[in-house]
């Protein structure tokens, strides 16, 4: 018979882990078994047998399958942490929203925009803060970055360090990744600096 993935082979004994390696080990076995069978079919049994660990050591830390998952998308997701800085706007645009793309193709975020897709909207709320913390403001504050160093540089208007330009870059990015299921190619990255963020951005003439 073959051996299920989530229990380890006969024979073979659990690790024997405690504290934060047993924690690591939890939460990238519900990252694991949310890529495989979605946020519907995650068990905490499941993920317990993953992490080759007892259930009770799962619940003694997670009361809630909400609250194991947030936790394992809050702490799998990659940071951007560094406004980038070539000395062009456009550039800066560019490979901020590479690495945004980076951040939603993870396996986190692959993960994250599984269970928005699957969970109804109650459950939905509980993930709002890892949406905003771990996407949505990091990407907000580099912006801001960006966009001030091109105001002092003279490519940017003065009055375009504002909330409604801040939040373009996350909001179409998050909006096509999870309604359209747009992979965000170099080409679209680039067409959507060019035609969205440059003409918001550009000083006025004359």
């Amino acid at each position: 018979m073959a051996t299920s993935r989530w229990t380890a082979p006969v024979g073979t004994a659990p690790p024997r882990r405690r504290g934060a390696v047993l924690e690591r080990a939890i939460l990238n076995a519900a990252l694991e078994q949310l890529g495989e069978v979605g946020w519907k079919g995650l068990t905490m049994e499941g993920v317990a047998a993953g992490a080759q660990t007892g259930k009770a050591a799962v619940y003694r830390r997670w009361p809630s399958k909400e609250d194991l998952v947030a936790d394992a998308l809050e702490a799998g997701l990659p940071r951007a942490e560094t406004a980038p800085d070539h000395g062009s706007v456009r550039e800066d645009l560019l490979t901020l929203c590479r690495q945004v793309r980076q951040i939603l193709y993870s396996a986190a975020g692959i993960a994250l925009r599984a269970v928005i897709h699957e969970c109804d909207h109650v459950q939905a709320e509980r993930f709002q803060g890892v949406i905003v913390g771990g996407v949505v403001e990091p990407t907000v504050r580099l912006l801001r970055e960006v966009i001030i160093r091109g105001i002092e540089r003279g490519e940017v208007r003065s009055d375009a360090a504002n909330g409604y330009v801040f939040d373009a870059i996350p909001a179409m990015m998050m909006y096509r990744s999870k309604v359209c299921a747009s992979e965000w190619s170099n080409r679209e990255l680039e067409e959507m600096v060019d035609q969205l963020m440059l003409p918001l951005l550009r000083p006025h003439a004359g």
